[in-house]
């Protein structure tokens, strides 16, 4: 018999909190998406993805920005440079250390990860609204458990779609 942590869920616990876990990510992708699509006409996910961790953590070295999206530094280069010429990064050379390129948003970079933000957030709230309050309870508590366990802070109410250093 296979032995489990006291307070574990067993494996007929498990299967279904797993399939239910991947519905709800299909729901949160789908909404991911939609909140996108209206940016997609000027930045890919990726490069997304880039705007939201300067958003999160403000002027970043490019080697870093590197580290913190798990690309090489090429690939980075190559995102900031089209976000560059969209205009909604800058790019500096470090005054410090003239070997290192430092990377903020804009004021229209900071826009756009702002309106995706409020949309996604929308969208988040109507679906929501349809719970019932102790529903909304278990949701917040079972949410806060399951970020915990996969190791991902709690959101900066500032940077709702950062990511974790």
């Amino acid at each position: 018999m296979e032995e489990r942590s006291p307070g574990r869920a067993d494996t007929a616990d498990l299967h279904a909190v797993v399939s239910a876990v991947l519905t709800g990510s299909r729901l949160l992708v789908a909404i991911a998406a939609r909140s996108l699509a209206a940016a997609q006409e000027r930045v890919t996910l990726a490069q997304f993805r880039m705007l939201v961790v300067l958003s999160a953590h403000g002027e970043t070295k490019l080697v870093t920005m590197a580290e913190l999206l798990a690309v090489n530094s090429s690939t980075a280069m190559r995102m900031a440079d089209r976000l560059v010429a969209a205009g909604l990064v800058t790019r500096e050379v470090n005054p410090h250390n003239r070997r290192e390129t430092l990377m903020r948003l804009t004021q229209e970079g900071r826009r756009l990860v702002d309106d995706v933000t409020a949309r996604r957030r929308e969208e988040i709230a109507k679906v929501v609204s349809r719970l019932t309050p102790v529903e909304c309870q278990a949701l917040i508590t079972a949410m806060t458990a399951f970020n915990e366990a996969g190791g991902e802070p709690p959101a900066d109410p500032r940077h709702p779609l950062g990511w974790p250093e």
